[in-house]
């Protein structure tokens, strides 16, 4: 059975996550791995509002209206995905 996983702090992301493995980790003088969440959420950001603009302009012309739902669709992912980002961000890792 799994166990109910515990809450998570700053410290513990600072420190190291347990059977947390670096494969650069001392080859060449390599910097510890870090996490591109801040890059992740810029670019959520602007793929949902891109597409929501587009999407709109698609819907204003005389364009087929598949393509403002496909434009939608790839908003909505953007918009989970930057809510997922920032819940991990707010909850204290690093990146």
């Amino acid at each position: 059975m799994n166990e109910p996983r515990e809450h998570r702090t700053r410290e513990d992301y600072e420190r190291g996550l347990p059977d947390h493995h670096d494969p650069t980790a001392g080859v060449g003088g390599a910097a510890p791995a870090q996490s591109a969440l801040t890059l992740r959420a810029v670019l959520a950001s602007f793929g949902l509002v891109a597409c929501i603009v587009l999407g709109v302009l698609v819907l204003a012309t005389d364009l087929p209206v598949w393509g403002a739902v496909a434009l939608f669709a790839v908003a909505a992912v953007a918009a989970v995905d930057l809510v997922v980002v920032l819940r991990r961000k707010a909850r204290g890792e690093p990146g």
